[in-house]
Parts: C-alpha cells; structure tokens; sequence
C-alpha cells in the first residue's frame, strides 16, 4: 500500500478530528429524525442543532445571530444579500480587497448585475490594506465592505477592526471571511457578518455558517419550508451541525496548546526553507501559513516531482481553473514569481518531523530544477 504523503495544505483543507467523528456517528447512525419535525425523535435532533449552534457561536461575536448553511462560500452569498437591503437607499456601490478569496470576489463581481458599481480595492506589496486609501474610497453610497481576516493564501491579516469603523462612518455594513482565522485568530466585535466553515477547523465538509449582527435585515436566499429562520430553507443535517459544534469546541478548549504548536512548526519552516522569500507581511500574519518562493522555480513541474508532500500553489479553489493567484498578483508580483510560488498550511496534526523531511524533499527538487 502507497504512503500517504506528508499533508501541509491545511488552508484547503484540514483532517477530520476523531471526536468530531465520534460526535457525528449517534446521528448518522442511530437518532435519525428530522430536527424540523414536532415528535421526540425530531425535538431531539432539533436540541442538537442549537446545541451546536451555542457552540459554533461562542468564538463570535456575542451581538448575533448564527445561520448554518451548506459552506462558506454560501453563507457569503447570503451575506451579500444585506446590500440590497440597501440599494433603496441609494447605496449602490460595494467595496471588497482585491485579494479576498473568490468566495467574496466573484460574489461581489456579480452584483454588477443587480446595478451595484463595485470596486476591487488595491492592497499592498506586503498583503495588508492602506486604511487611509480605503477610508478615502468609502463614501456615503457604499452598501457593503468586504475584508477577510486572515487570507487564505498568504496568512496576511488584515486590520478588519479599523476597516468596519471606517464603513460604519459612512453607515455602510462589514462582511468579514473569517474562515482560515476562525477559532484561532481573535475576531473583532465590530463587524456586521462573518463567514465560517467547518472543514477549516478539523470539522466536517458539507456545513458553513454566517454570523449576523442584530438589526441586519437579510433576505431569503433560498425559499421552501423557511427553516434557519426563514433566511435558508433546507432540512438541516444534525450530524454536520453537531460536528461543527465539537470542532468548534474543541478549538477553544485548545487554543493555546494549538497555538504553540503551530508557532513551533512555523518556527521550524522559516528555517528550512531559509533560501526562500516569503511573499506578505512577515510579522501581521497567522503563523500556520507559509507562502515563499525562490526564483526560477516551476511550481507545477515541483509539485509533480514532489509526490511525498501535499502542499499547494495557492487557493483549492482556484487551482483547478488554471488561472494565476489573484493574491499574489495583487502584492505585485509578476508571472514569473508567481509560478515559483507554494503555500504550506501547518495545522494540529503535524509534526516537526513532518516539516522537515518536507523540506528535504521539496529542496532537494528544488535544487534538481535549478542545476
């Protein structure tokens, strides 16, 4: 039987945690009831779901309300919703970082479509935004500014405090991506909405969630049954709701421990791969996510040779399109820097071992390219 390789794309993805598949079982296997339903089997599953929800909803926020939806990227559409909220009001214009994931990008890209003029403000060469060029764009017909906390690609965090004061000066709304900083980086009580995924945090695939601050009016996104307060229709899933929930859990339980873990393996990282640069702010980042480059390196030729570690040249969900980083591109990099550009995501599971033979291995590759 093949070895798995060595995971380091823990920005794609992260393992499940053994007691969030322990949580999960009871209710794909046993209490299967509806949690919509009025009998006891359906109650029961009902108190999962709040349950879970509780739980989701401690790392946020206290001022809200937490919808459970099929993923982050859904719960940003549904985000998105609030700006037409506001467009009666003569608030067409929405503003998102040019370096936001596509979840928020292409979103708000559409919205040209539904009259909003948008602008994919610029950030700067190490990843972060000018606050004094944004504060300068927002005006008084923006509706909505979107800013993800930690990026997915770089780990640059953005000042996103400072960016929901400046919207709200002008009495416009925040939606933050706090999905790679959820549950390990301290999230703002200021923002109007956050979108979250479980899969991010050792959790399951299939269930995301958005936080909304009290007194956001947003409209339905999908329409049936008018489960999640009418907001998203849908049967729930009380097994994903409840492994959620226990990630979640779990991640606050072991924040510091996870914390000093992944410093430590970040630490190992930069010196491994000391000939590398690395591309955004070194100290405004989140250390399990390193994205480096050495010149004259083919990423895609690298990560063929290099079958013994999983790591990325960017964005999952991006890589499959064949287009270039948006992100990288935006710090101002050219196509050639790009191309010699990997991301490695650190994450609980992972031992300093683990970085080092994959070190070995992508240096020793490295170095057969550049002879």
């Amino acid at each position: 039987m093949a070895k798995e390789p060595i995971y380091l794309d823990n920005q794609a993805t992260t393992p499940l945690a053994p007691e969030v598949f322990d949580a999960m079982v009871p209710w794909l296997r046993d209490n299967f009831g509806n949690p919509h339903s009025a009998h006891m089997l359906g109650r029961k599953a009902a108190a999962a779901v709040e349950v879970a929800r509780d739980q989701v909803a401690s790392l946020l926020p206290s001022n809200g309300n937490l919808f459970f939806a099929g993923s982050a990227t859904e719960a940003i559409n549904l985000g998105f919703g609030a700006a037409n909220a506001l467009k009666a009001a003569g608030r067409d214009k929405i503003i998102v970082l040019d370096s936001e994931h596509a979840a928020v990008r292409d979103t708000a890209l559409s919205y040209k479509e539904h009259g909003f003029m948008v602008e994919r403000h610029p950030i700067g060469p190490d990843g972060i935004v000018s606050l004094e060029q944004l504060g300068g764009s927002i005006d008084e017909k923006t509706a909505l500014v979107a800013a993800m906390l930690v990026n997915n690609e770089i780990g640059v965090i953005q000042p996103v405090e400072a960016i929901a004061n400046l919207a709200h000066e002008h009495g416009a709304l925040m939606l933050c991506d706090v999905v790679q900083g959820y549950g390990r980086v301290t999230i703002p009580d200021n923002i109007d909405m956050a979108a979250i995924s479980a899969h991010k945090i050792y959790g399951p695939k299939g269930i995301g969630a958005l936080w909304v601050r009290e007194g956001i009016d947003l409209p339905p996104m999908i329409h049936g049954g008018g489960q999640e307060q009418g907001i998203r229709s849908g049967t729930l899933s009380p097994a994903l709701c409840a492994g959620f929930g226990q990630a979640a859990a779990l991640c606050s339980d072991r924040h510091n421990v996870d914390a000093a873990h992944i410093q430590a393996l970040a630490d190992k990282a930069r010196s491994c791969f000391a000939d590398w640069t690395v591309n955004g702010a070194m100290d405004q980042r989140y250390q399990g996510n390193i994205n480096i480059r050495r010149n004259g390196v083919d990423v895609a030729r690298l990560m063929s040779d290099v079958r013994g570690v999983a790591f990325s040249a960017g964005s999952a969900c991006a890589s499959g399109s064949g287009r270039p980083s948006h992100v990288l591109a935006a710090l101002g990099l050219g196509p050639a820097q790009i191309k010699s550009s990997i991301r490695l995501g650190f994450g609980r599971y992972n031992s300093l071992d683990d970085i080092e033979m994959a070190a070995e291995l992508i240096n020793e590759a490295v170095e057969a390219q550049l002879a």
